[in-house]
């Protein structure tokens, strides 16, 4: 846990020390030959690959190509997660009928890992882009529709009388009160719900896919190339932060904007 009243530059020089320290490691390690170069790359044999990588085609692409449908395989799943989860947490959080209804199953489905809708996906979709969108749903929807049915529920109840005194049906109450109360917890689950959609995605591509960065990551496995792979895991976690960050950036915009 971070100490209270850490300076930032000294955060920010702990970080690089610890990733240099790993660095140097991983340098070391390698430079011994313990492990063959083949299976075991230094750090700069995964630069020098990554670079290859955005010129020279790899499993039918280049690794840009790769990534941009991977990103839109993932904007597809995570919106539909976005627009269902919200959608279903506010109707759960107004109407108690709804929620006696969809909880139950909510509860029972949110339990099953999104890599296990993989044989569904591939029954279903084949290698087509629904497989994929699927299994991503199936892993952001959870923290989606959870913080947005807990924002939801923790309004002031009487914002929400005061609403039905006024004779605000359940569209407006809904729209109108609990959506705008519930937008801080709904942005923080979607830090999380990206995380889970992100990291589903590349194990659908593992199985169900004909393109994008696990697609090659599997081509990389199959031909013993290790730093195509390590490449491509590097590409997934820079893709990822970048992810995060700018859902971070949302979060403290929106969090700023209310004084907290």
């Amino acid at each position: 846990m971070l100490q209270p009243g850490l300076p930032a530059g000294r955060l920010g020089a702990l970080s690089v020390a610890g990733a240099s320290g790993f660095v140097c490691l991983w340098s070391a390690m390698a430079l011994t030959g313990w492990v063959p170069r083949a299976f075991f790359p230094a750090p700069w044999d995964i630069i020098g690959r990554l670079v290859e990588l955005t010129r020279e085609p790899f499993a039918g692409h280049t690794l840009p190509v790769h990534l941009l449908s991977s990103l839109q395989r993932f904007a597809m799943g995570f919106v539909l997660a976005l627009l269902t989860g919200i959608a279903l947490g506010l109707l759960m959080a107004w109407f108690r009928w709804v929620d006696e209804i969809i909880g139950p199953v909510f509860e029972a489905v949110r339990f099953v890992a999104p890599i296990a809708w993989v044989p569904f996906a591939a029954l279903w979709f084949g290698t087509g882009i629904g497989g994929p969108v699927l299994i991503i749903f199936m892993g952001a929807l959870p923290p989606v529709l959870i913080n947005t049915y807990r924002g939801a529920r923790f309004v002031d109840r009487k914002y929400i009388e005061a609403a039905r005194m006024l004779g605000a049906g359940p569209w407006r109450g809904i729209t109108q009160v609990m959506l705008p109360a519930a937008v801080p917890a709904i942005v923080a689950g979607l830090r999380i719900s990206a995380g889970l959609a992100w990291q589903s995605l590349v194990g659908a591509e593992l199985i169900v896919a004909s393109s994008g960065v696990g697609y090659l990551m599997v081509k990389g496995q199959a031909g013993l190339a290790t730093a195509t792979v390590m490449s491509a895991m590097l590409a997934i976690g820079l893709v990822g932060l970048v992810i995060d960050v700018l859902l971070r950036g949302l979060q403290q915009s929106i969090q700023t904007r209310r004084g907290q």
